[in-house]
Protein backbone atom coordinates (compact mmCIF):
# COMPACT_ATOMS: atom_id res chain seq x y z
CA UNK A 1 0.00 0.00 0.00
CA UNK A 2 1.07 3.63 0.04
CA UNK A 3 1.97 5.09 2.82
CA UNK A 4 3.72 8.73 4.11
CA UNK A 5 7.13 8.02 5.33
CA UNK A 6 9.35 9.66 7.21
CA UNK A 7 13.11 9.85 5.48
CA UNK A 8 14.77 12.96 7.54
CA UNK A 9 14.29 16.24 8.74
CA UNK A 10 11.93 17.99 6.44
CA UNK A 11 11.09 15.66 4.62
CA UNK A 12 8.39 13.16 4.02
CA UNK A 13 7.84 10.46 1.03
CA UNK A 14 4.89 8.25 -0.48
CA UNK A 15 6.18 5.57 -0.77
CA UNK A 16 4.64 1.22 -0.62
CA UNK A 17 4.99 0.25 2.55
CA UNK A 18 3.72 -3.64 3.74
CA UNK A 19 0.34 -4.12 3.53
CA UNK A 20 -1.04 -4.52 7.60
CA UNK A 21 -2.55 -7.74 8.11
CA UNK A 22 -4.31 -8.86 11.17
CA UNK A 23 -2.34 -10.13 13.96
CA UNK A 24 -4.74 -10.46 17.21
CA UNK A 25 -8.20 -11.96 16.98
CA UNK A 26 -8.79 -8.40 18.23
CA UNK A 27 -7.97 -6.77 15.51
CA UNK A 28 -9.69 -5.05 12.42
CA UNK A 29 -8.28 -3.50 9.11
CA UNK A 30 -9.42 -0.32 7.72
CA UNK A 31 -9.25 1.31 4.78
CA UNK A 32 -8.52 5.11 5.32
CA UNK A 33 -10.67 7.61 3.96
CA UNK A 34 -9.20 10.59 5.76
CA UNK A 35 -6.21 11.00 7.51
CA UNK A 36 -4.86 14.60 8.74
CA UNK A 37 -1.76 15.79 9.53
CA UNK A 38 -1.23 17.07 13.18
CA UNK A 39 1.19 19.58 14.47
CA UNK A 40 2.29 17.20 16.61
CA UNK A 41 3.60 15.33 13.51
CA UNK A 42 5.86 18.78 12.63
CA UNK A 43 8.14 17.79 15.46
CA UNK A 44 9.02 14.77 13.85
CA UNK A 45 8.59 16.08 10.77
CA UNK A 46 11.63 19.01 11.80
CA UNK A 47 13.86 16.15 13.47
CA UNK A 48 13.14 17.37 17.08
CA UNK A 49 12.29 14.02 18.18
CA UNK A 50 14.19 10.68 18.03
CA UNK A 51 11.59 9.35 15.14
CA UNK A 52 14.10 7.52 12.55
CA UNK A 53 13.65 6.52 8.86
CA UNK A 54 11.03 4.69 7.99
CA UNK A 55 8.36 5.43 10.41
CA UNK A 56 5.00 5.72 8.76
CA UNK A 57 3.08 8.74 9.89
CA UNK A 58 -0.52 9.48 11.03
CA UNK A 59 -2.48 9.29 14.28
CA UNK A 60 -6.03 10.75 13.45
CA UNK A 61 -7.44 8.49 10.96
CA UNK A 62 -11.20 7.76 9.60
CA UNK A 63 -12.17 4.59 7.30
CA UNK A 64 -14.05 1.81 6.73
CA UNK A 65 -13.34 -1.43 8.89
CA UNK A 66 -13.05 -4.36 5.71
CA UNK A 67 -11.89 -6.75 8.06
CA UNK A 68 -12.83 -8.14 10.72
CA UNK A 69 -10.36 -10.42 13.28
CA UNK A 70 -12.57 -12.99 14.66
CA UNK A 71 -12.61 -11.85 18.23
CA UNK A 72 -14.26 -8.61 17.49
CA UNK A 73 -18.03 -8.69 18.59
CA UNK A 74 -18.97 -5.14 17.91
CA UNK A 75 -18.03 -4.17 14.34
CA UNK A 76 -18.70 -5.38 11.08
CA UNK A 77 -17.05 -5.26 7.80
CA UNK A 78 -18.59 -1.75 6.02
CA UNK A 79 -18.48 0.21 9.53
CA UNK A 80 -17.40 3.89 9.06
CA UNK A 81 -15.01 4.06 11.95
CA UNK A 82 -12.69 6.78 13.84
CA UNK A 83 -10.09 5.52 16.11
CA UNK A 84 -8.67 7.79 18.94
CA UNK A 85 -5.09 8.48 18.27
CA UNK A 86 -4.53 6.79 21.68
CA UNK A 87 -4.17 3.17 21.27
CA UNK A 88 -5.53 1.77 24.37
CA UNK A 89 -6.27 -1.54 25.62
CA UNK A 90 -9.60 -0.88 27.91
CA UNK A 91 -9.08 -3.06 30.93
CA UNK A 92 -5.90 -2.05 32.54
CA UNK A 93 -5.96 0.62 35.58
CA UNK A 94 -5.53 3.71 33.76
CA UNK A 95 -7.90 2.56 31.16
CA UNK A 96 -10.67 1.63 33.84
CA UNK A 97 -10.16 5.30 34.85
CA UNK A 98 -10.80 6.83 31.32
CA UNK A 99 -6.98 7.65 31.37
CA UNK A 100 -6.70 6.22 27.38
CA UNK A 101 -4.05 8.38 26.88
CA UNK A 102 -1.44 6.58 29.23
CA UNK A 103 -2.70 2.87 28.91
CA UNK A 104 -0.40 0.30 31.01
CA UNK A 105 -0.65 -2.29 27.96
CA UNK A 106 -0.29 -1.64 24.67
CA UNK A 107 3.36 0.07 25.02
CA UNK A 108 5.18 -1.87 27.70
CA UNK A 109 7.52 -0.24 29.59
CA UNK A 110 5.61 3.53 28.72
CA UNK A 111 2.30 4.75 29.48
CA UNK A 112 -0.03 5.49 26.54
CA UNK A 113 0.14 4.04 22.76
CA UNK A 114 0.02 5.61 19.45
CA UNK A 115 -0.33 5.04 15.70
CA UNK A 116 2.86 6.50 14.09
CA UNK A 117 4.11 8.55 16.27
CA UNK A 118 7.92 7.90 18.07
CA UNK A 119 8.26 5.79 21.35
CA UNK A 120 4.74 5.50 21.34
CA UNK A 121 4.45 1.61 20.22
CA UNK A 122 4.76 -0.27 17.21
CA UNK A 123 1.83 1.08 15.63
CA UNK A 124 1.67 2.13 11.90
CA UNK A 125 0.46 5.54 11.29
CA UNK A 126 -2.77 6.04 8.80
CA UNK A 127 -1.63 8.41 6.34
CA UNK A 128 -1.99 5.56 4.26
CA UNK A 129 -4.47 3.84 2.65
CA UNK A 130 -5.22 0.71 5.12
CA UNK A 131 -4.41 0.42 8.95
CA UNK A 132 -4.53 -2.28 11.39
CA UNK A 133 -6.52 -1.49 14.53
CA UNK A 134 -5.56 -3.47 17.90
CA UNK A 135 -8.09 -3.58 20.44
CA UNK A 136 -10.75 -2.74 17.61
CA UNK A 137 -14.23 -3.22 19.89
CA UNK A 138 -12.18 -0.05 22.51
CA UNK A 139 -10.57 1.42 20.06
CA UNK A 140 -13.12 2.08 16.81
CA UNK A 141 -16.09 4.62 17.59
CA UNK A 142 -18.56 4.36 14.98
CA UNK A 143 -19.86 6.87 12.83
CA UNK A 144 -23.30 7.08 10.65
CA UNK A 145 -22.55 5.77 7.37
CA UNK A 146 -21.76 7.48 3.92
CA UNK A 147 -19.54 10.77 3.81
CA UNK A 148 -21.63 13.21 5.88
CA UNK A 149 -19.37 15.18 8.06
CA UNK A 150 -16.24 13.23 6.58
CA UNK A 151 -13.93 16.36 7.61
CA UNK A 152 -15.87 17.01 11.19
CA UNK A 153 -15.52 13.22 11.98
CA UNK A 154 -12.20 12.98 11.22
CA UNK A 155 -11.28 15.92 13.98
CA UNK A 156 -12.43 13.35 16.76
CA UNK A 157 -9.08 11.63 16.73
CA UNK A 158 -7.16 14.02 18.18
CA UNK A 159 -7.53 17.93 18.17
CA UNK A 160 -11.45 18.35 18.28
CA UNK A 161 -11.13 16.40 21.84
CA UNK A 162 -7.66 17.93 22.90
CA UNK A 163 -8.93 21.19 22.73
CA UNK A 164 -11.58 20.14 24.77
CA UNK A 165 -9.32 18.06 26.96
CA UNK A 166 -7.10 21.50 27.50
CA UNK A 167 -10.99 23.28 28.74
CA UNK A 168 -11.34 19.87 30.65
CA UNK A 169 -7.70 20.38 32.36
CA UNK A 170 -8.64 24.34 33.42
CA UNK A 171 -12.19 23.27 34.59
CA UNK A 172 -13.89 26.02 32.33
CA UNK A 173 -16.92 26.46 33.06
CA UNK A 174 -19.73 28.84 31.99
CA UNK A 175 -19.24 32.63 32.31
CA UNK A 176 -15.52 32.64 33.01
CA UNK A 177 -13.22 34.29 31.21
CA UNK A 178 -10.49 32.53 28.97
CA UNK A 179 -7.08 32.81 27.58
CA UNK A 180 -5.80 30.42 24.60
CA UNK A 181 -2.11 30.69 23.64
CA UNK A 182 -2.20 29.34 19.86
CA UNK A 183 -4.21 29.67 17.32
CA UNK A 184 -3.24 26.53 15.68
CA UNK A 185 -5.94 24.01 15.04
CA UNK A 186 -5.08 22.88 18.67
CA UNK A 187 -5.39 26.19 20.27
CA UNK A 188 -8.61 26.82 18.05
CA UNK A 189 -10.04 24.05 19.25
CA UNK A 190 -9.28 24.95 22.47
CA UNK A 191 -10.89 28.24 21.76
CA UNK A 192 -14.17 26.42 20.73
CA UNK A 193 -14.75 24.59 23.34
CA UNK A 194 -14.47 27.42 25.69
CA UNK A 195 -17.20 28.68 23.94
CA UNK A 196 -19.19 25.39 23.65
CA UNK A 197 -18.49 25.51 27.55
CA UNK A 198 -20.26 29.17 28.07
CA UNK A 199 -17.40 31.20 28.25
CA UNK A 200 -18.08 34.63 28.46
CA UNK A 201 -14.90 35.83 26.96
CA UNK A 202 -12.03 33.76 24.87
CA UNK A 203 -8.97 35.27 24.07
CA UNK A 204 -7.03 33.40 21.32
CA UNK A 205 -3.27 34.72 21.60
CA UNK A 206 -1.11 34.07 18.28
CA UNK A 207 0.98 36.32 15.44
CA UNK A 208 -0.43 34.40 12.10
CA UNK A 209 -2.65 36.81 10.38
CA UNK A 210 -4.90 33.95 9.47
CA UNK A 211 -4.98 31.95 12.41
CA UNK A 212 -6.29 35.16 14.73
CA UNK A 213 -8.77 35.73 11.47
CA UNK A 214 -10.52 32.46 12.36
CA UNK A 215 -10.50 32.88 15.88
CA UNK A 216 -12.13 36.01 15.51
CA UNK A 217 -15.08 34.33 12.75
CA UNK A 218 -15.95 31.49 15.86
CA UNK A 219 -16.16 34.64 18.57
CA UNK A 220 -12.73 34.69 20.77
CA UNK A 221 -11.26 37.85 20.39
CA UNK A 222 -7.78 37.65 18.52
CA UNK A 223 -4.27 39.28 20.41
CA UNK A 224 -1.53 39.29 18.13
CA UNK A 225 1.71 39.04 20.91
CA UNK A 226 3.81 40.29 18.43
CA UNK A 227 1.93 43.80 19.07
CA UNK A 228 2.57 43.56 22.81
CA UNK A 229 3.30 41.74 26.33
CA UNK A 230 -0.05 39.71 25.69
CA UNK A 231 -0.62 39.03 29.04
CA UNK A 232 -1.16 42.94 29.71
CA UNK A 233 -3.01 43.38 26.93
CA UNK A 234 -5.58 40.49 27.58
CA UNK A 235 -5.34 42.00 31.44
CA UNK A 236 -6.33 45.78 29.77
CA UNK A 237 -9.78 43.88 28.52
CA UNK A 238 -10.46 42.51 32.14
CA UNK A 239 -10.28 45.22 34.14
CA UNK A 240 -6.86 44.58 35.21
CA UNK A 241 -7.90 41.20 36.65
CA UNK A 242 -6.37 38.78 34.27
CA UNK A 243 -8.42 35.64 32.88
CA UNK A 244 -10.46 32.64 35.02
CA UNK A 245 -8.63 29.81 33.26
CA UNK A 246 -5.77 29.35 30.53
CA UNK A 247 -5.21 27.25 27.96
CA UNK A 248 -1.35 26.30 26.71
CA UNK A 249 -2.14 25.02 23.07
CA UNK A 250 1.46 25.83 22.17
CA UNK A 251 4.23 23.39 23.82
CA UNK A 252 7.70 23.58 23.79
CA UNK A 253 8.20 25.16 20.63
CA UNK A 254 6.91 28.18 21.66
CA UNK A 255 8.19 31.52 20.10
CA UNK A 256 9.06 34.75 22.14
CA UNK A 257 7.38 37.00 21.96
CA UNK A 258 9.19 38.95 18.75
CA UNK A 259 9.19 35.72 17.44
CA UNK A 260 12.61 36.08 17.09
CA UNK A 261 13.27 32.62 18.95
CA UNK A 262 12.31 29.63 20.71
CA UNK A 263 11.60 30.52 24.37
CA UNK A 264 9.88 26.69 25.75
CA UNK A 265 8.43 28.03 28.79
CA UNK A 266 7.58 30.99 27.65
CA UNK A 267 3.46 30.49 27.03
CA UNK A 268 3.84 28.89 30.34
CA UNK A 269 5.47 31.66 32.01
CA UNK A 270 2.73 34.14 30.72
CA UNK A 271 -0.11 32.20 31.58
CA UNK A 272 1.10 32.16 34.90
CA UNK A 273 1.05 36.06 34.66
CA UNK A 274 -2.31 36.40 32.59
CA UNK A 275 -4.73 34.11 35.28
CA UNK A 276 -6.07 35.37 38.09
CA UNK A 277 -5.08 34.45 41.60
CA UNK A 278 -6.58 31.08 42.19
CA UNK A 279 -7.53 30.35 38.55
CA UNK A 280 -6.35 27.85 36.36
CA UNK A 281 -4.29 26.28 33.65
CA UNK A 282 -5.02 24.09 31.20
CA UNK A 283 -1.64 22.46 29.20
CA UNK A 284 -2.45 20.15 26.20
CA UNK A 285 0.19 21.52 24.70
CA UNK A 286 3.18 18.95 23.79
CA UNK A 287 6.40 19.11 26.13
CA UNK A 288 9.26 16.28 25.97
CA UNK A 289 11.42 14.82 27.92
CA UNK A 290 14.24 15.01 25.39
CA UNK A 291 14.44 17.71 22.34
CA UNK A 292 17.61 17.30 20.23
CA UNK A 293 16.95 20.63 18.82
CA UNK A 294 16.52 22.84 22.13
CA UNK A 295 17.84 25.90 22.50
CA UNK A 296 20.02 25.06 25.86
CA UNK A 297 21.20 22.06 27.13
CA UNK A 298 18.38 22.13 30.01
CA UNK A 299 15.90 22.47 27.46
CA UNK A 300 17.28 19.61 25.25
CA UNK A 301 16.48 17.29 28.38
CA UNK A 302 12.94 18.83 28.84
CA UNK A 303 13.90 21.08 32.15
CA UNK A 304 12.28 24.38 31.43
CA UNK A 305 12.45 27.03 33.68
CA UNK A 306 8.84 27.80 34.71
CA UNK A 307 7.39 30.79 37.32
CA UNK A 308 6.35 28.20 40.00
CA UNK A 309 6.97 30.79 42.22
CA UNK A 310 4.75 33.19 40.87
CA UNK A 311 2.05 30.80 40.57
CA UNK A 312 2.20 29.32 44.08
CA UNK A 313 1.80 32.83 45.28
CA UNK A 314 -1.01 33.12 42.92
CA UNK A 315 -2.47 30.01 43.91
CA UNK A 316 -3.17 28.60 40.51
CA UNK A 317 -3.53 25.45 40.29
CA UNK A 318 -2.29 23.22 36.30
CA UNK A 319 -3.80 20.19 34.43
CA UNK A 320 -1.48 18.41 32.17
CA UNK A 321 -0.90 15.94 29.27
CA UNK A 322 -1.95 14.23 26.56
CA UNK A 323 -5.76 13.59 25.45
CA UNK A 324 -7.74 10.57 26.82
CA UNK A 325 -9.98 10.68 23.56
CA UNK A 326 -12.36 8.36 24.71
CA UNK A 327 -13.46 10.37 27.50
CA UNK A 328 -15.02 13.00 24.99
CA UNK A 329 -14.96 11.78 21.40
CA UNK A 330 -18.51 9.71 21.81
CA UNK A 331 -20.24 12.94 23.22
CA UNK A 332 -18.29 15.37 20.49
CA UNK A 333 -19.63 13.25 17.19
CA UNK A 334 -23.05 13.71 19.20
CA UNK A 335 -22.64 17.43 19.42
CA UNK A 336 -21.58 17.08 15.44
CA UNK A 337 -24.63 15.05 14.40
CA UNK A 338 -26.87 17.50 16.12
CA UNK A 339 -25.59 20.35 14.23
CA UNK A 340 -24.13 21.95 17.45
CA UNK A 341 -20.27 21.76 16.51
CA UNK A 342 -18.83 22.03 13.58
CA UNK A 343 -15.50 21.95 13.90
CA UNK A 344 -13.95 21.06 10.25
CA UNK A 345 -13.99 25.25 10.05
CA UNK A 346 -9.99 24.61 11.06
CA UNK A 347 -9.68 22.41 8.04
CA UNK A 348 -7.92 24.54 4.82
CA UNK A 349 -6.98 21.91 2.63
CA UNK A 350 -8.12 18.53 1.71
CA UNK A 351 -5.91 16.61 -0.76
CA UNK A 352 -4.89 13.15 -2.16
CA UNK A 353 -1.90 11.38 -0.16
CA UNK A 354 0.11 11.92 -3.03
CA UNK A 355 0.56 15.98 -2.32
CA UNK A 356 1.66 15.22 1.72
CA UNK A 357 5.23 15.89 1.37
CA UNK A 358 4.18 19.27 -0.43
CA UNK A 359 1.70 19.91 1.94
CA UNK A 360 3.87 19.09 5.12
CA UNK A 361 6.34 21.71 4.01
CA UNK A 362 3.70 24.20 3.53
CA UNK A 363 2.01 23.34 6.89
CA UNK A 364 5.02 23.63 8.47
CA UNK A 365 6.29 27.10 7.43
CA UNK A 366 2.88 28.40 7.87
CA UNK A 367 2.19 29.49 4.50
CA UNK A 368 -0.78 29.87 2.10
CA UNK A 369 -3.21 29.84 4.83
CA UNK A 370 -2.48 25.80 5.85
CA UNK A 371 -4.03 25.75 8.95
CA UNK A 372 -5.42 22.26 8.99
CA UNK A 373 -4.90 19.53 6.20
CA UNK A 374 -6.39 16.22 5.80
CA UNK A 375 -5.51 13.70 3.21
CA UNK A 376 -7.55 11.46 1.41
CA UNK A 377 -6.05 8.27 0.05
CA UNK A 378 -9.27 7.57 -2.36
CA UNK A 379 -8.62 10.90 -3.89
CA UNK A 380 -7.24 10.25 -7.59
CA UNK A 381 -3.51 11.50 -7.44
CA UNK A 382 -3.17 8.89 -4.69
Amino acid sequence: MKAVVYEEPFKVAVKDVEDPRIQHPNDVLVRVTSSAICGSDLHMYEGRTAAESGIVFGHENLGIVEEVGQGVTSLSKGDRVVMPFNVACGFCKNCLAEYTGFCLTVNPGFAGGAYGYVAMGPYTGGQAERLRVPFADFNCLKLPPGEQFETDFVLLADIFPTGYHGCELAQVSPGETVAVYGAGPVGLMAAYSALLRGASKVFSVDRVPERLAKAEEIGAIPIDFTKGDPAEQIKEQTQGEGTDKGVDAVGYQAQAHDASHEEPAIVLNTLVQTVRPTGMLGVPGLYVPSDPGGPDEHAKHGQLLVSIGKMFEKGQRMGTGQCNVKRYNRQLRDLIIAGRAKPSFVVSHELPLAEAPKAYEKFDKRIEGYTKVVLHPALAGV
